[in-house]
């Protein structure tokens, strides 16, 4: 199984969003998390079901983004939350996997406390999605996989090139935005190394 996560953002793609998640998805990433961030619920939840039955079929595990309570009601049974909203003590019963961000060991040693089952950390390399603010380097990464038991994903910055660094310090894997969103079709095989 591959140690990749896509992470979502439909802006940033060059074709159709839902044929491009249908060409990563065939290249078998750990999961796909939808986050589009900018829709509103009920939008969201229109895009989440064309997304959870294009990983249905190609048997991706789907992450939803901060919305849980619709995720429940779309059957999912896996969400990421951001810290502040894992914070509030939502009922997340009807999870299986739950994901939170954090930013310091202190961040995932809480997302874990409160039912984080994974986290993603960042961010760790320089990346367009973060300008102007300094990586947090791969010190940082393993002081988080230090801190908590369940698997940390890399975030920010993740290529085929660094991926293997970002294992040999604690690292489950890494998560992918801009680098699956807005390549070229024949560049996604070359970061699954398919």
């Amino acid at each position: 199984m591959s140690d990749i996560i896509c992470v979502t953002n439909r802006s940033l793609c060059k074709e159709d969003f839902l044929t491009r998640i249908r060409r990563i998805a065939e290249c078998a990433p750990k999961a796909i998390i939808l986050r589009e961030k900018d829709l509103p619920e009920s939008e969201y939840c229109r895009l989440a079901e064309k997304v959870m039955g294009i990983c249905n079929d190609l048997r991706v595990d789907c992450i939803l983004h901060s919305f849980y309570r619709s995720a429940a009601a779309l059957g999912c049974k896996a969400v990421h939350l951001p810290l502040p909203v894992l914070r509030l003590s939502p009922d997340l019963s009807a999870f299986s996997v739950i994901g939170s961000s954090c930013h310091s060991p202190l961040d995932a040693a809480e997302a874990v406390r409160l039912g984080a089952t994974y986290v993603t950390a960042g961010h760790v390399f320089q990346t367009d999605c973060k300008k102007g603010l300094p990586p947090r380097g791969l010190g940082f990464l393993s002081e988080v996989c230090r801190s908590v038991d369940v698997p940390v994903f890399a975030i920010g910055g993740i290529s085929p090139e660094n991926i293997s660094s970002v294992i040999n310090a604690g690292a489950a894997g890494g998560c992918i935005m801009s680098g699956l969103m807005n390549c070229d079709p024949d560049a996604l095989y070359h970061i699954f190394g398919k």
